[in-house]
């Protein structure tokens, strides 16, 4: 039998949202339009009396990962790129305000000048007051991807699901943008992720939404209003839970 999380009604969840996805058609940096469709639908979803926590990526200013490969010491590549992602918080918290939605940024890494300190109790108040919760700087540690980042958060904020956006409607069995014959999954285990090496995030964020029994639901931020389908109860993507 599916896990029965992924059944229950929403009332919190954690939207992980890649730096490459705010980038639009642009090559660098945000695209105004997708961050403004991203805080209306983020708004939208909020109306529906669900709370939002978001984890956000930095790749569309620095990538950590790609710092390293071209010579760059690792840990401080991946502070840069932890820094990268408070940048691309305080932009969504500002689109957020102008649609009238309240937002925090709690980041992982001490910047109080900008943002507040990452701290548990004091990120589910934010929630449970209706503020969405935008939190930067991954887990504050090198080594360690966004999507772990968001499997972490999502655990710790006891979230219902946590739903990645990307670029492509789902996991599939190929990647899609090479193969015009690959499948999308509709559902999948936790374990066959991690044993066909699909690759939709890391499998330290795999394991960790196992072991704590987080479903998992990737779908493409591109799609305007997907998001709000999914909290309606529509299948969209591929969903990703134990028991399937």
């Amino acid at each position: 039998m599916a896990d029965t999380q992924a059944r229950r009604p929403l009332k919190r969840i954690l939207l992980k949202v890649s730096g490459e996805a705010l980038l639009g058609t642009a090559d660098y940096g945000i695209d105004p339009a997708i961050l403004k469709r991203v805080a209306g639908e983020v708004r939208d979803v909020m109306a529906r009396g669900v709370q939002v926590a978001v984890v956000i990526g930095g790749g569309n200013i620095f990538r950590g990962s790609g710092l390293a490969r071209a010579g760059m010491d690792r840990v401080t590549a991946d502070h840069m790129g932890m820094l990268a992602t408070v940048m691309n918080g305080l932009a969504l918290q500002d689109a957020l305000e102008s649609v009238g939605v309240w937002a925090r940024v709690m980041s992982a890494l001490r910047v109080q000048e900008v943002c507040e300190d990452y701290i548990r109790r004091r990120a589910v108040r934010h929630l449970e007051k209706g503020r969405c919760v935008i939190f930067a700087a991954g887990t504050g540690n090198p080594f360690f991807t966004t999507d772990t980042a968001a499997a972490l958060r999502a655990t710790e904020i006891g979230a219902d699901l946590l739903l990645k956006a990307t670029k492509v409607n789902g996991i599939y069995d190929d990647d899609p943008t090479r193969n015009p014959r690959a499948q999308r999954y509709q559902t999948l285990s936790f374990d066959k992720v991690l044993d066909d090496r699909l690759g939709v995030m890391d499998a330290t964020a795999i394991v960790m939404c196992r072991d704590n029994s987080l479903p998992l639901r990737v779908f493409n931020l591109m799609n305007a209003g997907d998001l709000l389908r999914i909290i309606d109860g529509e299948d969209v993507g591929t969903l990703v839970a134990n028991g399937l």
